[in-house]
């Protein structure tokens, strides 16, 4: 029994340290999700879960619209926000991983979306473009992302004036950003606060650029 326990504590202390390793890494380097965990981070069960509905809903998607996922991953939001949005509108699905952006199309596909543009490029880089979204989401991506001021720059380029950018966090997350240091990354952009829900480890907050 005791070896077990000393086991099972070696185990959290290497999670905990790998997670330590890993926040200081991302500081300088581009540390995405790794594709292998894709299934992770969202199984391929076509079910639209709770946490994604309450998501969309605070953005107040319509059809027509245009709308970024930066950093999809297997595409969570991007397949019921290409549904929302409906034909007439579009969703950009970007992601620095081309494993993930595969997985997006073909969920896309099974689903009957022709409505998705695909980008293989990081935030930051500058390949979005400008007044181009009137939505746009980072979930749990601005820690993966080595300089966050220059990838903030860019989205808020990129959205239309009125245009809202959603960003949520949480601790569980290895990259977990706080409100305190999202607040000075989207402040510093140009955008304006709209709301904040959640609590001090896991939250959503929404932004606007003002001109709408």
């Amino acid at each position: 029994m005791v070896p077990l326990l000393l086991l099972l504590a070696a185990l959290i202390v290497l999670v905990i340290v790998l997670s330590f390793a890993w926040r200081f890494a991302s500081r300088r380097y581009s540390l995405p999700c790794p594709v292998w965990m894709k299934w992770m981070l969202d199984p391929p069960s076509g079910h639209v879960s709770a946490r994604t509905q309450k998501t969309i809903g605070l953005l107040d998607v319509r059809p027509g619209m245009s709308v970024l996922d930066a950093g999809c991953g297997p595409g969570r939001l991007t397949i019921p926000l290409a549904e929302r949005v409906g034909p007439t509108g579009t969703v950009t699905a970007m992601d620095l991983q081309e494993g993930m952006l595969s997985e997006v199309e073909k969920r896309a596909q099974k689903a009957g979306l022709a409505n998705i543009r695909y980008l293989n490029e990081g935030i930051g880089e500058g390949k979005l473009g400008t007044g181009l979204f009137d939505r746009a989401v980072l979930i749990t991506v601005i820690g993966e992302i080595p300089d966050r001021e220059v990838a903030l720059r860019e989205l808020f380029a990129a959205m239309k004036p009125g245009g809202v950018l959603l960003v949520e966090e949480t601790i569980r997350d290895p990259h977990f950003q706080t409100r305190a240091k999202v607040t000075e990354l989207a402040t510093g952009a140009g955008f304006t606060e709209k709301e904040f829900t959640g609590g001090r480890f896991s939250y959503a907050m929404t932004w606007e650029k003002p001109g709408g």
